[in-house]
């Protein structure tokens, strides 16, 4: 066993991959006969070399203590399919991987410099040395930053009259116009440099025509689109926990300003999701003895899936740097300080009636908030009759309807196999379209089960 933390799953692992392709591809390489000179070492890292179809193998290693990740393949995925195969065999614990290991000098000089480089973000005095920052020009920042509000503000005063335009036409006429006067209002939006209104208008724009009662949820939309536009408007007037919050949602760049919160963070569910654009990867963590829920979000462009990469079903004592805003709970990943354990025990959950409580208490802080991180005690998935799934407390008093997106994933199966018909935990995210489960827990199975 490694000394900085017991091995993960399997299915910790594949947690861990940005794609199927790559848990497919990391599969088919966790076999033995794949690497050679694999080990492990008793901080936390696992190395091997992996023989592809050049004339010199692949260099694979991977820190567990991040997890931070290298090979010499060219994959622009993170991890990539070799690192996935190398830490499938690690977790097999079958002899293959040696434990305690000597580190050959391949891995050795890569893992000393990443270390140094975390010793030197959470010591900066240590980055001896090091020539002095460069300090930004705050006045040229401010010019910027007026700019583009500028920008900002007209774009959401055309917003205005393109919703006033629809209401005075008639909800009707937005089916027959079509989706590409939507897009063109969106590419405006773009731009404004407001990329949190044109999100919003091209959603809109998917609305007409889309089932049932379209025109119900293009009202309610459009007028959340109006609030936000209002707000930014009168930006100025709001306190300023909200008004950071209506910056955040017309598109501004929020940073990490809170005070440091060291816990034993449970990761609870990773998942990721894609504009076509923009690759984005979402984990949520909740703090043992803090009780604090947290989403760190990790970034991926042109084609790159992000760095960041946590175990799911694991604890590990490390640090986040909260963001600001009204009812914000995204966080930074400042580092991690201890070894990763497995999760003992849930969140602590509540009832169907508490969740609900719980997201309307957080729109009252961001009336734009699509769902609220919440964990259910004591629920069982069931089918409704001809419309999905839902999840009700074992009592009957209460139900939640599974999100459409969520009824299509084979997690919905693995909820249903892990209940079997009895109660379990589940954690999730619960908002207007209904619940999305993403991870679940049994008190006669042990360990996280991902649902997604």
């Amino acid at each position: 066993m490694n000394k900085a933390g017991v091995r993960w799953t399997a299915e910790q692992v594949l947690g861990l991959s940005p794609d199927a392709a790559s848990s497919k591809a990391g599969s088919k390489l966790s076999a033995a006969g794949s690497w050679s000179e694999a080990g492990s070492g008793d901080e936390g890292a696992v190395w091997g070399l992996c023989q592809g179809s050049g004339s010199k193998p692949y260099r694979t290693v991977v820190d567990t203590m991040g997890p931070a990740y290298t090979c010499t393949c060219p994959s622009r995925k993170f991890p990539c399919k070799h690192a996935l195969g190398l830490l499938l065999l690690w977790a097999a614990d079958d002899g293959s991987v040696a434990a305690s290991a000597e580190v050959p000098d391949w891995a050795g000089e890569w893992l000393g410099k990443r270390r140094k480089r975390v010793e030197s973000k959470e010591r900066p005095e240590a980055a001896a040395g090091e020539g002095p920052a460069k300090t930004a020009d705050p006045e040229a920042a401010r010019r910027r930053a007026e700019r583009r509000s500028t920008r900002i503000t007209a774009g959401a005063t055309e917003l205005e009259q393109r919703l006033t335009d629809l209401l005075r036409g008639g909800l009707a006429t937005a089916e027959q116009s079509g989706y590409g006067l939507w897009e063109e209002t969106a590419a405006r939006m773009v731009d404004a440099q407001a990329p949190g209104l044109a999100g919003r208008v091209r959603e809109l724009g998917a609305i007409p025509g889309s089932g049932p009662n379209w025109p119900v949820r293009l009202l309610e939309e459009s007028a959340l689109l109006h609030l936000l536009d209002q707000a930014w408007l009168g930006v100025d007037r709001l306190p300023e926990p909200l008004a950071t919050t209506v910056r955040t949602r017309v598109g501004l760049p929020s940073s990490a300003t809170g005070t440091p919160v060291r816990d034993h963070w449970l990761i609870l569910a990773q998942y990721d999701t894609t504009d076509g654009k923009l690759l984005t990867r979402r984990a949520w963590l909740y703090g043992r003895d803090s009780g604090r829920t947290a989403l760190v979000l990790a970034f991926g462009a042109a084609g790159r899936s992000p760095q960041l990469a946590l175990p799911v079903g694991q604890t590990v004592d490390a640090e986040i740097v909260p963001h600001a805003g009204a009812g914000q709970l995204r966080a930074d990943w400042a580092g991690q300080l201890g070894a990763p354990l497995p999760v003992d025990s849930p969140p602590p959950g509540g009832s169907v009636a508490d969740a609900v409580e719980a997201y309307g208490r957080a729109l009252r802080d961001d009336p734009w908030l699509d769902s609220w991180p919440v964990t259910l005690g004591d629920v069982i998935p069931v089918p409704r009759a001809g419309e999905g799934w839902q999840v009700a407390d074992a009592d009957g008093t209460s139900a939640l309807p599974v999100t459409a997106a969520a009824a299509q994933r084979s997690g919905l199966w693995k909820l249903a196999a892990l209940s079997g018909g009895g109660p379990v935990t589940v954690f999730g995210e619960c908002g207007h379209r209904g619940f999305n489960p993403l991870a679940a827990w049994s008190p006669d199975a042990p360990g996280t089960v991902s649902l997604v």
